[in-house]
């Protein structure tokens, strides 16, 4: 490849015809960019001659990139555009706002106390005040009835808080998942060279001209065309709907695209569009404009034709959220979680559980407080209309009404106590704050929900390289020139004609991206960068005392003639040089029994070459290989193979031909030790209840020795190691097929497997799922790295890559990315996971005790003194306090490492335990007990004016102060107690540990007395004396007392207890419905509770719409390449086909039914919250 210099770029520009100062324009590009294949070589060599010809025009050299200064790189940026597609803008704290008015909850109260306020405002004449019964007179102050407005008002202003209070709350989280995008973002970082220097950039500082290089496992950051590639492979059905792998070639299809995934081998490549120019850019833009259409349009048409498209446009709010198609990590959205099996189908384990529960809380809500209303009516009639025989008088009709809309407004206050919006929230705050330190411990969670399974898990399968041992590879022992050093040899002793091709084997064999840099620090070890097994001999090759860089300096990767790059099938690696003679040498490294098999000759000492019989392999088999691997050492076997000039050139793609009659060169034990944490990891894990298992590509010896090391295998056990072929020999039936019984006989007891391929991995993984030989249905965690694990990572619940050694396509299957590739991390991910789900059981025993309470206070009060203890305002701060204060008090405690040391919850388990239960009643009962004592005998106790049965208007009373304070002490006090659901004594253990906890409770306490003492008429409160305060106090310390009274009582004595918030099993689901649910993304528990119930309003009743609607985007994903990689799931479907008509920025929508067959489109079912199933999106490319 010629070496373009500077110099030569600028003397061959042609300007003549172009403008600006590159020699092509922006909309040359991206119209070379729509071709493929032979249409798009024959339009390089029309417009640039050729590739060479397109990199001058770009100013740019192949060789040495772009000069790398500042201003060219900002001018490439005005002319070209940026490597960033505009995020979508996020809502504005006002739409929040708006949108936590929705809340029908609300929206009802609001208009109860606007019609509150506006009959306040009416009084009837002195005179006929008598006739309208008891209940009305009786206000001996005039100011009193003046006063009427407030309660309106202050309903009123209690609303605005608990709207501002969520909107704030939402407009958090949207920001903190901003956050964790964009440093999502920040992480990606790609390989350009510039200046002759090869560095890795961010991937949005790619500019066109760079040169790229692209290697396996890559994420394409922008579109380009290929200058030169080894047995090149992508993965383009991302775009083009073809799960074929394409091979690309200089000569026959060089047309890189953004957003496709390299599967093999590598290249170079120079970019010619980037952000909104490339592809995936133009892709992305043409939804974009599309959703802002119908979004003008929505108004106009009807609604029937709308609701089509609008649910298309709201999939891809949700898949859209801050999309940046151009990141790798952003790929794995909601959707592309479609996972086989039904449990993965259900919102996440949790959500399913919760909103099960809130519907079915919130309709017991609904019920009471529907009574309630009804109970005051008919008292309140029967009293004034019967009793006191009183005639409706026309002036009376508005004091009447004020008493209806009041039993209203109560109505309304028990059913917003009853119903807990809190649910939603504090599983947001819990997720949000967790995933935020998350962080700190290296676990970058992609999908909030995985967070939580992990909490759930009971299965780890990991990868042994880099995971559980440090990835830091070196070579301690060789077998070279019939001779088994123990340590590396000196060169001496080693013949000189041996020692030169060994160490151009190993130079040119290993990719030029690999390389030994020198130590950061002084007295450090090297750096390793690359591939860690070339590494290490790349190592050997320093430590042989002979320098490879020299090798490489003389043959650069251009000059060699084909290389077999490695993937999992071949397991081996080998590269061809053409020699000056015309004959051609190959150098292959790989697994050593693996190529072995290949040797039919071997070097001896005095440096030539014997024959090698399969005796002599399984001598060297039993004498070499074995006792390297069972020290755990890693074998590789380094081979040759000359082809003469006189046999004329070989046939390459015969790849078993080619790679047959090697000689082998030596064979190496590279050593990589076992990260010093892990062994301890692992104990944890075991004792938590969680099976370890490693699943690795090593010789099953290394393997063994390396998992006992670890602690996955102990002495003693009853436990298997395989083989990859032994597995599948033992899993398959007569006809090759797998059969789940069979699996299921062996993975309870596997350990090991070795030698796997990641279709074995995937086949593990599957059937440990969906195995039934447990009554618990296994929740599985598996680590990855390479390209080829994203099936399995992404069958499994919760799937971990490596953030240093893993691919763009492994991170993007993924749902956490361990940011040090550290098994230890994994750990954390599994305490956090059990701290999300103690904390959501917490906040629920805390938050039911109130609901229950409340809502009997309420009811009962109503019922009896014909007005509720507790008013609306009162009942409102009460709702505030528990539902979101404590929900971000409760949601915040830091994991203990005391998590680990119980089993995992498992799918079934429900979320609120029998102990809880026991808790639940055993503290509601105290609080009713001393509320009802208040209530009835509290004037008596504190020599004080009773307050039941007071007129309308009446001013505040002293005796309900003293029941409201109690009432709001004894939640204070419970708070506390909630810290606890395993029955533990001590429920101030760690307490200081959280500062948000104190801060709140504290908090509380404090506007608790301000409310008290100078609430007033709002509040319905009068300032109580230091005397009552103190028994208010006392009364609520008591819940403390009482709490360790029933901690004492053994829960197995009370077997009536129920436990409640179970999952819904796929068993209750009807078949029709299963068939309904098959297109799907999610099952949502709320939505088909509904429509069973047919209680429409009651969605908006439950705020977990709103709640939900930041996760959701969040979870059903974040770049639309995600979305675009789904293929149809049913051969017939209703799609949205958008044609392209004469150029991109016209788009024509067309509603068919059509066969979703067609090759050339890229199919996405998007999934969107609801529930609702989205018709398919065909974009011909």
């Amino acid at each position: 490849m010629a070496n373009n210099s500077y110099s030569g770029v600028k003397n061959s520009m042609v300007e003549a015809n172009h403008d600006g100062e590159f020699g092509c324009t922006l909309k040359e590009l991206r119209s070379l960019m729509e071709l493929r294949g032979a249409e798009a070589l024959s339009k390089i060599g029309e417009s640039f001659d050729d590739s060479q010809g397109l990199c001058q025009r770009l100013k740019t050299s192949p060789i040495d990139g772009l000069s790398g200064q500042p201003a060219d790189i900002e001018k490439r940026k005005t002319v070209f555009g940026e490597n960033l597609i505009p995020p979508k803008k996020p809502k504005t704290f006002l739409q929040l706002v708006w949108e936590a008015l929705q809340d029908v909850t609300l929206i009802i109260l609001e208009v109860a106390a606007i019609v509150s306020l506006g009959l306040s405002f009416y009084r009837p004449p002195d005179a006929e005040r008598e006739h309208c019964g008891r209940a009305a007179g009786g206000v001996e102050d005039e100011t009193e009835s003046e006063a009427g407005w407030i309660e309106g008002a202050a309903i009123l202003l209690s609303v605005i808080c608990v709207v501002l209070v969520t909107a704030f709350n939402d407009w958090s989280k949207e920001k903190q998942f901003r956050g964790l995008q964009s440093r999502i973002e920040q992480e990606q970082k790609f390989t350009v060279v510039r200046g002759g220097q090869v560095i890795q950039i961010p991937v949005a500082e790619i500019v066109v001209g760079d040169i790229a290089q692209i290697k396996y496992g890559d994420l394409l950051p922008a579109d380009g065309v290929l200058l030169q590639g080894n047995d090149l492979k992508i993965d383009e059905s991302s775009l083009t709907g073809e799960s074929d792998h394409v091979k690309k070639t200089h000569e026959k299809d060089p047309m890189l695209l953004s957003g496709t995934h390299v599967m093999e081998g590598s290249g170079k490549m120079v970019v010619t569009a980037v952000g909104v120019n490339s592809q995936t850019g133009i892709i992305f833009t043409l939804l974009g404009s599309a959703e802002e259409d119908e979004e003008d349009e929505e108004e106009k048409k009807k609604e029937k034709e709308e609701k089509k498209k609008q649910r298309k446009t709201k999939a891809q709010d949700g898949a859209a959220m801050e999309m940046q198609p151009l990141n790798s990590d952003e790929g794995a959205d909601g959707e592309e979680k479609k996972k086989s099996n039904q449990s993965k189908k259900e919102k996440s384990v949790l959500q399913g559980k919760l909103t099960k529960l809130a519907v079915q809380i919130g309709k017991a809500g609904l019920v009471m407080s529907a009574i309630t209303v009804i109970i005051l009516v008919v008292l309140f009639v029967v009293d004034t209309f019967w009793i006191q025989n009183l005639p409706w008088v026309k002036d009376c009709t508005p004091i009447y009404i004020q008493f209806f809309v009041k039993f209203f407004i109560i109505g309304v206050t028990v059913l917003v106590v009853a119903v807990p919006e809190g649910l939603p929230l504090a599983v947001t705050i819990s997720l949000a704050y967790s995933v935020k330190k998350m962080m700190k411990d290296n676990n970058l969670v992609r999908h909030l929900d995985a967070c939580e399974t992990m909490g759930n898990a009971t299965a780890i399968c990991s990868d042994k390289t880099g995971t559980l041992t440090m990835n830091r590879m070196t070579v301690v022992q060789a077998y070279l020139a019939e001779k088994h050093y123990r340590k590396v040899p000196d060169p001496e002793n080693i013949p000189s004609s041996i020692l030169d091709i060994l160490i151009l084997g190993i130079a040119v064999n290993c990719a030029y991206t690999t390389k030994i840099m020198p130590p950061e620090k002084e007295g450090g070890l090297p750096r390793q960068v690359g591939n860690k097994t070339e590494c290490a001999l790349l190592g050997f090759s320093k430590d042989l005392k002979r320098d490879y860089q020299a090798i490489r300096n003389e043959i650069p990767e251009e000059k060699l003639y084909k290389v077999y790059t490695f993937n999992s099938v071949r397991k081996s690696m080998s590269s061809v040089l053409k020699m000056a003679d015309g004959s051609y040498r190959m150098f292959s490294k790989g697994a050593s029994e693996i190529l072995l098999k290949k040797c039919y000759k071997i070097q001896t000492a005095n440096g030539e070459s014997k024959v090698f019989r399969p005796r002599d392999r399984d001598d060297m088999v039993k004498k070499v290989i074995e006792p390297m691997a069972s020290e755990g050492l890693r074998t590789i076997c380094l081979a040759y193979r000359d082809f003469p000039a006189s046999e004329g050139e070989p046939d390459w793609d015969n790849e078993n031909d080619i790679l047959s009659g090697l000689t082998c060169l030596c064979v190496v034990g590279i050593e990589d030790p076992v990260r010093p944490e892990v062994p301890d990891a692992i104990k944890k894990c075991q004792r938590a209840g969680i099976t370890v298992r490693m699943v690795t590509g090593d010789n099953i010896n290394t393997a063994r020795a390396i998992a006992t090391k670890c602690g996955i295998l102990l002495p003693g056990d009853d436990f298997i190691c395989l083989e990859g072929k032994e597995f599948n020999r033992r899993i398959r039936n007569e006809k090759g097929e797998i059969e789940q019984e069979r699996i299921d006989k062996i993975w309870p007891k596997l350990r090991v497997l070795a030698r796997s391929s990641p279709t074995d991995k995937h086949t593990l993984v599957k059937g440990i799922i969906d195995s039934t030989v447990l009554e618990q249905r296994q929740v599985v965690a598996v680590t990855g790295d390479g390209t080829n694990d994203g099936p399995a990572l992404k069958k499994a619940d919760v799937g971990f890559a490596m953030g240093i050694a893993g691919t763009d396509v492994a991170k993007e299957a993924s749902d956490i990315i361990l940011t040090d590739d550290n098994f230890s991390s994994i750990v954390k991910a599994v305490m956090w996971g059990r701290n999300v789900y103690d904390s959501i059981s917490k906040f629920l025993q805390f938050q039911l005790t109130v609901n229950v309470v409340a809502v009997i206070v309420a009811f009962t009060g109503a019922c009896i003194t014909q007005d509720s203890p507790l008013k609306a305002v009162q009942m409102l701060w009460v709702n505030l306090i528990m539902d979101t204060f404590a929900s971000l008090a409760l949601a915040t405690e830091p994991p203990t490492e005391a998590l680990l040391l119980r089993k995992p919850y498992g799918r079934n388990k429900p979320l609120i335990s029998r102990t809880m239960m026991k808790n639940i009643l055993g503290q509601g009962v105290y609080q009713l007990v001393i509320i009802f004592t208040l209530l009835f005998a509290g004037e008596k106790i504190f020599d004080i004016d009773s307050g039941r049965n007071t007129p309308l208007h009446a001013p505040p009373s002293e005796h309900y102060t003293v029941v409201f304070n109690t009432f709001v002490l004894m939640q204070l006090f419970n708070e506390i107690n909630a810290r606890k659901i395993h029955g533990e004594r001590n429920v101030f253990e760690g307490i200081f540990n959280n500062l948000i906890f104190c801060s709140i409770v504290f908090g509380t306490f404090i506007i608790q007395i301000v409310i008290v003492q100078f609430g007033g008429k709002p509040f319905s409160c009068v300032a109580l004396t230091i005397d009552q305060w103190l028994w208010c106090t006392f009364l609520g310390f008591g819940s403390l007392l009482w709490g360790q009274v029933i901690s004492s009582i053994p829960t197995s004595r009370l077997k009536f207890l129920k436990t409640a918030g179970h999952g819904t099993q796929k068993e209750e689901i009807p078949d029709e419905e299963l068939d309904e649910l098959d297109d799907m993304e999610e099952i949502d528990h709320a939505e088909r509770e509904l429509r069973r119930g047919q209680i429409l309003w009651f969605r908006g009743l439950n705020r977990i719409q709103t709640q939900m609607d930041v996760v959701s985007a969040f979870q059903s994903g974040t770049s639309f390449q995600g979305a675009l990689r789904r293929q149809a799931s049913n051969s017939s479907q209703q799609q949205h086909d958008v044609t392209n008509v004469s150029s991109p920025s016209h788009v024509a929508f067309s509603t068919t039914t059509t066969t979703a067959t067609a090759a050339n489109s890229a199919s996405a079912t998007v999934g969107y919250p609801g529930g609702e199933c989205i018709p398919q999106l065909h974009l011909p490319l």
